[in-house]
């Protein structure tokens, strides 16, 4: 086989560890299978990421990043303050749910997090992550607005994430078991953005 520079290999390994941990959980996601699902050498997947740590850290943050952009992407220029914050959290919705088990795998990572220790460092690193870049983009939206914030936007966010972290693991959970959770999801998915522009703007929720 050619060889392949490590700036090429190492993307085409986070690939693999995705499709195959989204298949079959984080536990089926050894080296081995890793290395078999490119079809390189075990050896290749130790050489580019030195541990397992290393390997989890780099298929957390690119899920992470992969997220982050489609909602960044979804930001509408204009309409009113509102209807762009249901745009981004409907762009972070679709991105979570319709990814062939890409929010299932960090949900089952953040799971795995309480009871080790290493993943706990990647998770709580990427959780504040996420925190620091959704009230970026609400400080930056209520600016564009000239609408001062009735929150902190990183408390916002925080109460926001929590609520749609739940709304995931519910919609994700009943899928599995057979249900069909899309409308009352959604209902409870605008009921959320609804409590967030109520907090953001200090205006009661509509409903």
């Amino acid at each position: 086989m050619a060889h392949v520079p490590a700036s090429e290999r190492r993307p085409q390994l986070i690939q693999a560890a995705i499709e195959l941990m989204s298949r079959e959980g984080v536990a089926a996601g050894s080296t081995r299978a890793i290395a078999a699902e490119l079809g390189v050498a075990q050896a290749t997947v130790h050489y580019t990421f030195g541990t397992k740590k290393d390997l989890y850290r780099a298929v957390v943050e690119h899920l992470t990043a992969e997220f982050i952009g489609q909602v960044r992407a979804a930001a509408p220029d204009e309409g009113p303050f509102g209807e762009q914050v249901r745009a981004m959290v409907y762009a972070l919705w679709d991105s979570a749910v319709g990814e062939g088990g890409r929010c299932a795998l960090m949900s089952e990572f953040a799971a795995l997090a309480i009871r080790d220790a290493d993943l706990q460092e990647i998770m709580r690193a990427l959780q504040h992550e996420i925190e620091s870049t959704a009230a970026e983009l609400l400080t930056a939206l209520a600016a564009a607005h000239g609408q001062p914030l009735a929150m902190p936007a990183h408390e916002v966010s925080v109460v926001f994430l929590a609520g749609f972290n739940g709304l995931t693991d519910r919609y994700l959970l009943l899928r599995a078991a057979g249900e069909d959770p899309e409308q009352e999801s959604r209902r409870s998915l605008d009921l959320l953005v609804a409590t967030t522009v109520g907090l953001c703007l200090g205006a009661p929720a509509a409903t």
